[in-house]
């Protein structure tokens, strides 16, 4: 492309050349609803490992106790990841980012449908709780596997230069799932007893997703594969053994994508699971309460994503990442002082105010992550930093918070948690590279040339 061209495009939102206007668009679709649809389920079994699996499915004689078992099956579906990264992180370079996505997505929504039927511990005694485990272990698995592979449908139809933006469109899933299914579980919890729900309530938020499921396969279905993955395929540039050669080759850029992602992980984990135990037993306020706080603050960050994926085009990327995990660091102090259970404003300002810190975080991450390896070993290479950082980030900060807070409910140990973890991703941002959107151009032009001679044809 000539200079005056290239500046042209880069100052669009539109598809590169070669690339259809309308597939780039139902890339970002379904991008969003595959990871709204994981995300939807993840918030579901988060919401009710705080408010009801404890109770049904692990009995115990203290509600502290109970909590902090299902908390450790909430756990599981962080630990099995890495599998899912592994295997479908290497099938996504090797065969492609569509076919992974189709079957990931299966993988979660026919699990999570499942976890709508089991019978509970007082039915079939332990045999619920390890079914459970398995369940959430399965739905663990998919998740692995699907991140790495939304973030580059998006980001692999749209313009390398505007790479913050259209990744961006995987990063809303998260706040646009939880608010689904917190939306959800408020209505329910609105709508009927507290025994109502209890008896039968739960299990109506868990079967609705089979109809997300269904929407996110009508998309992914009717898309083709990546511009730069066909072209990797035509050149048979794609990796042989992308595992072996990410832990051979990329050892540096694996660590720094991992590390990036600890602190956007242990802060959502704070205020989007924790609170709702701290708000209900610590706090004395009711569920719907808190549950409403938490929802308006996923509400706002389906805007601050995207417009911080956006904005981290204009500016460093790493920077402007670095500044939100300062302020979520502090933040996680000031909204524990601030909180009140008779104060409903106040209690929007802190999540709001949350969710903000947290998005610019999570709106430049997964560009960021993306852009750490080469096109032929971004698949494996984003997922295995997605995976294993949610181990050492999302797994286990929500029982982490619970132990160190205690009975009594100090909060002071769990911000300086989230301190720590935050700390931990401006190292990993130390450790990164800026972008690269040359690696990706010179695939995109080869697309675009071998399209213009296919219609010369």
């Amino acid at each position: 492309m000539d200079d005056s061209h290239a500046e042209h495009h880069r100052s669009g939102m539109h598809a590169p050349e070669g690339v259809k206007k309308k597939d780039l668009y139902k890339a970002f679709a379904a991008s969003l609803s595959g990871t709204s649809l994981e995300w939807y389920d993840f918030a579901v079994y988060s919401a009710a490992s705080a408010l009801v699996l404890g109770e049904l499915f692990f009995p115990a004689e203290n509600p502290h106790t109970a909590t902090i078992a299902a908390f450790s099956t909430y756990a599981v579906g962080y630990v099995s990841r890495p599998i899912g990264g592994i295997v479908f992180g290497r099938l996504g370079d090797i065969i492609g980012r569509k076919k992974v996505l189709v079957i990931t997505l299966l993988m979660i929504g026919i699990a999570t449908f499942v976890i709508g039927l089991l019978p509970t511990y007082q039915t079939i005694g332990i045999t619920a709780p390890i079914l459970l485990v398995l369940l959430r272990f399965a739905q663990g698995v998919a998740v692995g596997g699907e991140w790495g592979g939304a973030v580059l449908l998006s980001s692999e139809f749209g313009d390398p230069h505007r790479r913050g933006f259209w990744a961006s469109a995987a990063q809303v899933g998260p706040p646009a799932g939880n608010l689904l299914a917190n939306g959800t579980l408020a209505l329910l919890t609105f709508a009927m007893t507290e025994q109502s729900f209890l008896d039968w309530g739960w299990r109506v938020a868990f079967l609705l997703s089979i109809v997300l499921v269904a929407f996110g396969l009508w998309i992914r279905l009717k898309l083709e594969d990546t511009p730069i993955f066909q072209m990797l395929q035509e050149r048979g540039d794609r990796a042989e053994k992308p595992v072996t050669e990410v832990f051979r080759t990329q050892r540096r850029q694996l660590l720094a994508a991992t590390m990036s992602r600890i602190g956007p992980d242990v802060f959502y984990a704070l205020f989007t699971v924790f609170i709702l135990t701290y708000g209900v037993y610590n706090l004395d306020m009711e569920r719907s309460t808190i549950l409403a706080g938490v929802l308006i603050g996923s509400a706002t960050q389906l805007v601050t994503i995207p417009l911080a994926g956006w904005l981290s085009d204009f500016v460093n990327r790493r920077v402007l990442y670095g500044g939100a995990a300062a302020a979520a660091a502090v933040w996680s102090y000031v909204m524990f002082a601030i909180l009140q259970p008779s104060d409903f404003g106040t209690i929007i300002l802190a999540m709001v105010v949350a969710g903000t810190c947290h998005s610019f975080m999570y709106g430049p991450q997964a560009a960021f992550v993306i852009e750490q390896f080469q096109p032929r070993l971004r698949y494996t290479g984003a997922s295995l930093a997605y995976t294993i950082a949610g181990v050492f980030g999302g797994a286990i900060a929500p029982l982490m918070f619970t132990l160190l807070s205690g009975e009594e409910a100090n909060w002071v140990p769990v911000s300086i948690y989230v301190t720590v973890a935050c700390a931990v991703t401006l190292g990993g941002l130390l450790l990164g590279r800026d972008s690269a959107p040359a690696e990706d151009m010179e695939y995109l032009e080869g697309f675009a040339q071998e399209h213009a001679a296919d219609r010369a044809e």
